[in-house]
């Protein structure tokens, strides 16, 4: 894993890459089977510019289409800005003109600042700042590849996320961190963010009306998961000698409890809590969260902690890889 006190080469953006621990698949990010580079980044600019100009089109000719996305917002004046700074600079991304980045991303993510206002605050618009926010965190992330020339995904593990193997501290000091992290991941993303989410839907006019049977399932399934990642903490702390979090990792590889079966039983829970909270609330932007904290943990970060686990457990680790599946469990047992 990268860190900002190794040697070797430094890319575009003038990160330090540590060869002993990055794997031919940091390299190769996909996302939905497309690789993420400078090209396929440039491409998202293209789509992006002629959504834009689509859109546009329907904002002029549709009544429906501009008070879904607009409200009671000039669409004149705002196109006047918009189609330029957001159309026409997409497109010249989209081009090769890497200097437009600087202008279609900025504009973007103070268009999608600016309509979040606007929606919180009359409860108009909601699909057009929903759009715009997705539109911002999409342009933010393929500005930053073209930027780099390539996708620097460790800079999600850096500072207190970086990987960092648990000190041997006893079990009850471990037992203390473990608890304390469970329960800052249960408040902060399985509470404090998705009912904000859900406020946000409800306020900017998403909502949609969801059987009690669902929000019942909800709760069932959140105390299956619960179950899941208590027992995979567990097993962390007892054999591994470490926290389920990257900043004290196990000492020695977990292959025991739910580790038998899936490679990543704590995501696995994770991201179930997730889904549940969004059925429990009835909310559908709940559950697109938690199954966006997926793609984003299965493409950005298992692929530097499997780094990472391969080069301190070596040929134990890439036995165990070739055994248990990363998410789903097989029906048999590999041979």
């Amino acid at each position: 894993m990268p860190s900002p006190h190794s040697g070797g080469r430094t890319d575009g953006c003038s990160t330090p890459i540590r060869r002993r621990t990055r794997s031919p698949e940091i390299d190769r990010i996909t996302v939905a089977g497309i690789r993420v580079t400078p090209r396929t980044a440039r491409a998202y600019f293209g789509f992006q510019a002629l959504a834009g100009a689509l859109w546009w089109i329907g904002v002029f000719t549709t009544d429906a289409v501009r008070l879904a996305t607009l409200g009671d917002l000039p669409a004149g004046v705002i196109a006047i800005g918009d189609i330029p700074l957001f159309v026409l600079a997409s497109a010249l991304v989209a081009w090769g003109i890497r200097q437009a980045v600087w202008i279609a991303v900025p504009w973007t993510v103070l268009v999608a600042a600016g309509m979040a206002v606007y929606s919180t605050v009359t409860t108009l618009a909601g699909w057009g700042a929903l759009l715009m926010a997705l539109s911002a965190m999409g342009s933010v992330a393929a500005g930053i590849v073209i930027v780099c020339g390539r996708a620097p995904v460790e800079w999600i593990v850096r500072g207190p996320f970086a990987f960092r193997t648990a000190r041997n501290e006893g079990r009850a000091r471990l037992a203390a961190r473990t608890v304390r992290q469970m329960l800052l991941f249960w408040v902060l993303f399985l509470g404090v963010l998705p009912v904000g989410i859900a406020a946000v839907e409800a306020r900017w006019m998403l909502r949609m009306d969801v059987p009690v049977p669902v929000r019942v399932a909800g709760g069932l399934l959140f105390v299956a998961a619960s179950a899941l990642g208590i027992r995979s903490a567990v097993s962390v702390l007892v054999v591994g000698e470490g926290t389920p979090l990257p900043s004290h990792m196990a000492r020695r590889l977990v292959i025991t409890g739910p580790y038998r079966y899936v490679r990543n039983p704590m995501a696995v829970a994770g991201i179930a809590q997730g889904v549940a909270v969004g059925l429990a609330l009835g909310s559908w932007l709940v559950v697109a969260y938690a199954l966006c904290g997926s793609l984003i943990w299965n493409t950005l970060v298992r692929p530097q902690e499997e780094a990472d686990l391969e080069s301190r457990f070596g040929a134990e680790f890439d036995e165990y890889r070739r055994r248990v599946p990363c998410w789903v469990p097989r029906l048999t047992r590999r041979a």
